[in-house]
């Protein structure tokens, strides 16, 4: 494919660049560049170049995109419209709050339907993205702690089968990771948790459901543990779209808790927009959060800070448009119908599952929430073709492939999240085509090898592009 230099032709113009009609202002000829090489091209040409270009790409709105732990679901237009609306996007974060009052109640409903949704006393809306979001929330946990003279609280558990943000977030928030075992269940293994907990335990960090799909049934003992040790209790949110409108991570005990808009709440993920990592906490925790926060006093709204705040975390107040669009999703969709989004994702799950345990290995035999894991280490032993095999010729396919080789203590695992926006006859072509690739890996497994064998990019050398990227044409 041409890049936009190779269209150009000298002379081709896009705008007709019409005569001043005001005074011309003269820049310091400091600012200005002697040479500026723009490509000379038509509009045609330009909306013809980007148009084959976005056909190069691939997204929720072109098929299938069942990326494990990520909830890549369809985003609503009528939320991306709303977020468009002029009082919300001709703003600018340095008016005076007497001229932002709309928008400020917009952040202020916001909050207290996460407050609502997740049993937290207060929440901050500044972190930009979940791992952003961990980063907030673990420092609260260190403030916490060293405002109650607990500065020996140094560790942070996590399980093995966590994000590998989490323990990212924990190192660079100070804190010592330390590594829980799961049991035979794949939760985590209360006698080993009892081993790790001690007077040096500033928190759990915990995904519930966790990130092979199953809900943690012994979170209650799980918090009682950490609590008796003196420790808080932290949830990672990648996964509520499993539980939201059903169960409260305040009610399973966490203290702290962060959310990913751009996922759960159906606004713009990746490439496709900003994200938004809100962070909930309980009410012990509120005047640590991030400066400043929201309250109305006398009909209006304001800005106020905390003494003991633990500072901004971003520029001004967050990913605003994020925010109105995940607003106008919970609004849109109400308490039931929230609770319905979860109960269809958790249904998408086990109905995948279930069509294609005859012939792939699951980790257990309990029914997945809103993601499940499949193991084609059995497959790779008799045939040689391996999950990234298999997921590099879904592409082939049409369909985007799903998490590879995660999470670690899985062998050969791609991990499956088909969202609650898929229908049944998606998720039936789905199973199709992971039942045509298990008998093509027994048939014509050198195929498989070399997949994906259409697309515009074939199948790159991973260590060669991870150690030498090429990221510019």
């Amino acid at each position: 494919m041409k890049t936009i230099f190779e269209h150009s032709k000298v002379g081709n113009l896009a705008v007709t660049i019409r005569p001043l009609t005001v005074n011309e202002y003269k820049l310091d000829a400091n600012l200005l560049r002697d040479n500026l090489p723009l490509p000379e091209v038509s509009e045609v040409d330009i909306a013809r170049h980007y148009t084959a270009l976005s056909k190069r790409a691939f997204g929720v709105d072109d098929g299938f995109y069942p990326l494990g732990s990520c909830t890549m679901k369809y985003n609503p237009k009528l939320h991306e419209e709303i977020a468009t609306l002029s009082g919300f996007c001709n703003i600018h974060p340095l008016q005076s709050s007497d001229t932002t009052q709309g928008s400020m109640a917009v952040l202020s409903t916001l909050s207290t339907s996460l407050c609502e949704i997740t049993g937290m006393d207060g929440v901050t809306l500044q972190p930009c993205a979940g791992a952003h979001g961990e980063y907030t929330g673990l420092m609260l946990i260190g403030a916490y702690h060293s405002a109650r003279g607990d500065f020996h609280r140094t560790k942070i558990i996590v399980p093995d089968s966590a994000h590998g943000t989490n323990p990212a977030s924990a190192s660079m928030a100070g804190f010592e990771i330390i590594a829980v075992k799961s049991n035979e269940e794949k939760g985590v293994d209360l006698d080993e948790l009892r081993k790790l907990v001690g007077d040096d335990t500033a928190a759990l960090m915990l995904t519930n459901p966790t990130t092979l799909g199953l809900f943690e049934k012994n979170i209650e003992e799980i918090s009682k543990i950490v609590h008796e040790a003196g420790g808080l209790l932290y949830y990672d949110g990648a996964n509520l779209n499993a539980v939201m409108g059903i169960v409260r991570p305040g009610d399973m005990g966490f203290d702290v808790v962060h959310l990913n808009l751009h996922k759960t709440f159906a606004t713009p993920h990746g490439a496709g927009g900003p994200g938004s990592g809100p962070v909930g906490c309980k009410k012990e925790l509120i005047k640590f959060l991030p400066n400043p926060h929201i309250e109305k006093n006398d009909g209006k709204y304001e800005f106020v800070n905390s003494e003991e705040s633990i500072g901004k975390v971003t520029k001004f107040y967050g990913n605003f448009g994020v925010c109105v669009k995940a607003l106008a999703y919970i609004l849109t969709l109400g308490g039931n119908g929230l609770k319905e989004a979860s109960e269809n994702a958790v249904l998408n799950a086990n109905y995948m599952n279930a069509n294609l345990q005859d012939i792939f290995d699951t980790e257990t035999n309990r029914f997945c929430m809103h993601e499940f894991v499949l193991s084609l280490q059995k497959l790779k032993d008799e045939t040689g073709v391996s999950a990234m095999d298999v997921a590099k010729s879904m592409i082939d396919k049409h369909m985007h492939p799903p998490t590879m080789y995660f999470p670690m203590i899985v062998h050969e695992a791609l991990m499956f999240e088909p969202t609650e926006t898929e229908n049944k006859e998606t998720l039936d072509e789905a199973i199709q085509v992971m039942r045509d690739l298990f008998d093509d890996a027994h048939t014509k497994p050198e195929y498989l090898h070399s997949a994906p064998n259409n697309a515009v990019i074939k199948r790159p050398d991973e260590v060669r592009a991870a150690r030498n990227p090429i990221v510019k044409m």
